[in-house]
């Protein structure tokens, strides 16, 4: 059997050689490139001083003095809405996109009651603090039960709000996934590897159709697991999906009073838990389509904007398809 040597080193190198190649960042993204200038805004927040890290993008286009603040989902980060920034300043609107404490380039935090009323009301603070009193605000998966709380807790300040395939459409406590205390998400959180979170992404995101444009935010979400701060890294996400799990949005639904815009990749069946549930409850969780359609009836008023085809992230997967219908939802005009 001397013959399976080489080809044991070969692949030994190969997969050495792909390790290798997978980026290492700092633990608030050091070394990752964001397509605008990054601010940072201080603050004091739980006896503590913290940093969000956002950018404030101008219009490109003549202003229509509207703003839209652009709120990242827990496996993404600011950065991750650079098509749509410039989709939305080039027609006209101030674009605002943080990283909430806790993710990519702001402070990671060891000790902090993550909570969705408390990141709305840093993201509050922030637009105070840039001098925007009221906004479209846009939240995509995670970053839609923020936009959803930020519209319960400030509705004076929400001109019209958009969530793109929001996860938090259901319940899944009162569903029946079991609870995982923080440390069984902390041990988990630190096995992620870039080739889980490309693995996932490819099942949940693009349903199964992998394109290399997608690979920069692969890396971006595992090179700070990989990197040096790794450990903080993965408590705090470890704490997000504890709030994600602990802190339901969908029963206050029909109590929303701002103009509410759904938009659903019907190819989306993200469901956090998913994976600890029982089988016959896991199969039950995720159904975007039917999801969409109940929060829709819901919420008062609101729009469903569908996407049959796409997946958990159609303004990355299809933006030829998403911005125009996003700029149609905002009464907007690419100019």
């Amino acid at each position: 059997m001397k013959w399976l040597a080489p080809i044991v080193l070969a692949v030994v190198g190969t997969l050495s050689a792909q390790a290798d190649a997978a980026p290492a960042y700092g633990a608030r993204l050091e070394g990752f490139e964001y397509p605008h200038p990054v601010k940072l805004f201080g603050f004091r927040s739980q006896g503590q001083a913290l940093e969000m890290a956002y950018m404030d993008v101008a219009p490109t286009a003549p202003p229509n003095g509207r703003t839209a603040v652009l709120l990242h989902g827990k496996n993404f980060c600011g950065a991750t809405w650079e098509a749509t920034i410039a989709v939305l300043t080039g027609a006209g609107f101030r674009v605002i996109a943080p990283d909430q404490v806790g993710f990519c380039k702001s402070s990671k935090p060891r000790g902090y009651q993550f909570s969705f009323h408390q990141l709305a009301h840093n993201t509050a603070a922030l637009l105070d603090a840039a001098g925007v009193g009221r906004a479209v605000v846009i939240g995509h998966s995670m970053g839609g039960m923020l936009a959803t709380r930020f519209a319960l807790d400030h509705p004076d300040r929400v001109e019209r709000l958009v969530l793109v395939n929001p996860i938090g459409l259901e319940d899944w406590q009162a569903k029946g996934v079991p609870y995982a205390t923080l440390d069984a998400l902390f041990e988990g959180e630190k096995r992620t590897t870039h080739e889980s979170i490309k693995a996932y992404q490819a099942r949940f995101y693009y349903n199964g159709d992998w394109k290399p444009e997608y690979q920069r935010w692969v890396d971006m979400l595992a090179g700070m697991y990989a990197g040096p701060g790794g450990d903080i890294v993965a408590w705090n996400q470890a704490q997000a999906t504890d709030m994600l799990y602990a802190q339901p949005v969908v029963h206050e639904f029909p109590v929303l009073r701002v103009p509410t815009v759904l938009m659903i990749g019907g190819k989306d069946r993200t469901a956090p838990g998913a994976n600890r549930a029982p089988p016959d409850v896991a199969a039950t969780l995720g159904d975007y389509p039917r999801l969409g359609r109940e929060a829709a009836d819901a919420i008062p008023g609101a729009t469903l904007v569908e996407f049959p085809g796409l997946g958990h992230s159609p303004q990355v997967e299809a933006p030829e398809v998403f911005h125009p219908a996003l700029l149609k939802a905002l009464d907007a005009a690419p100019r």
